[in-house]
């Protein structure tokens, strides 16, 4: 039970504040709902959260494919331990299923270690010496300020991912942006499919939560550099991205705190007066590095902070998009009986978090019931 978390970096905590945790029937009622869970919190609230219905669950066994019967309503589902006949199957793998590393991996010198961020523990596991840290999406920024903050000479590829403060007019962004309504509109709304899968915002829940702010990385010595490109012999090449991919971070600041502004005065909700925001511009002074060579900034170990990528070619059903998406109206597919749960954007932005899982969960057992009553009932 939770093993994905238990897996997490030693210092992991979450990003969202305790209140918005709202499993069925079993929403956060600690003593702290302003604050973070770490790890180890967020391992025991799913524990406890289980313990209140005792799933049946198999562990330690894989599921290999998933094909409808041939001869009635239900599917055989193979696995590392036989066969379940199922007259329902929910899918319920996430989105976040294998690490995404670039192909050029392959060729980085096999002196220097590498890892993805899901390997990632803490900084004492790792060499010594400088680290490259790969893509700056929540994984990525909070790993690369554990490690300069820790004395590591870090060097940080930046990516597209959008930042956000930590608190704004006395409030947290994301108790904001819950307001507003972001977490609950529904996927089409997007102006492209394609946007399911852009980053998270950068934000940190540590130590009661703070703001990640890639200038300020700069500032405390922290080398930016654009994305990588590839790999020649014991350098990497870089794209001469860097200002304005940093220009698109900053511009996601500044359009979220504008609505942020006329979403408190259209409501008239009470906040905090608007002071000025700390603006922060040493990335911008970074030089361009179009080459960095590994060995001689005596860097010995890259951690990739570049992602997930997911597969459902094991369910043998042709209900995928361009993407490998599965095709699904809120977890419902053409098929009866078969359904996806907790996928990015499923539903909403929430459909993959702890706030919102149980809402799409609660919508899928009402179609299962409903289905199984029409169809082997009636």
């Amino acid at each position: 039970i939770a093993s994905v978390w238990k897996s997490r970096w030693d210092s992991f905590t979450l990003v969202t504040p305790n209140w918005s945790l709202n499993l069925p029937d079993f929403a956060y009622k600690g003593d702290n709902p302003h604050g973070f869970l770490t790890r180890a919190e967020v391992v025991t609230y799913i524990e406890d959260f289980a313990a209140t219905f005792d799933p049946q669950i198999r562990f330690g066994v894989w599921v290999s494919s998933v094909e409808q019967m041939p001869s009635e309503p239900g599917y055989l589902v193979s696995t590392s331990k036989g066969y379940i006949e199922a007259k329902n199957v929910v899918v319920a793998t996430s989105s976040y299923q294998q690490p995404r590393i670039p192909g050029f991996s392959r060729d980085i010198p096999a002196e220097i270690d590498q890892l993805h961020t899901s390997q990632y523990r803490n900084p004492d596991v790792l060499k010594s010496g400088a680290v490259l840290v790969v893509g700056t999406g929540q994984s990525g920024c909070q790993i690369a300020e554990e490690l300069y903050t820790g004395g590591r000479k870090v060097y940080l590829c930046v990516g597209s991912s959008g930042r956000a403060p930590r608190r704004y007019r006395g409030k947290d962004t994301v108790w904001w942006m819950n307001k507003m309504g972001f977490f609950d509109q529904p996927v089409d709304t997007l102006s492209s499919p394609k946007n399911r899968f852009n980053p998270s915002i950068h934000v940190s829940g540590k130590d009661g939560g703070r703001t990640l702010n890639l200038h300020r990385f700069a500032r405390d010595g922290v080398v930016l550099l654009g994305h990588m490109a590839g790999v020649e012999g014991s350098s990497i090449t870089i794209a001469p991205d860097l200002h304005d991919t940093l220009k698109a971070v900053d511009l996601f600041a500044d359009e979220l705190l504008a609505g942020i502004d006329k979403f408190i005065e259209k409501s008239g909700l009470p906040a905090a007066e608007r002071t000025s925001v700390s603006v922060l511009e040493d990335g911008y002074d970074a030089d361009i590095i179009h080459r960095l060579d590994l060995k001689a900034e005596e860097i010995s170990t890259i951690i990739w902070a570049t992602g997930y990528s997911f597969d459902f070619s094991w369910v043998g059903l042709p209900q995928l998009d361009e993407f490998g998406y599965p095709i699904h109206q809120r977890g419902v597919t053409e098929y009866l009986g078969l359904y996806f749960l907790g996928l990015v954007w499923l539903y909403t932005p929430k459909s993959s978090l702890l706030a919102g899982v149980g809402d799409d969960a609660a919508y899928l057992a009402n179609i299962i019931a409903e289905r199984d009553k029409e169809k082997y009932e009636g």
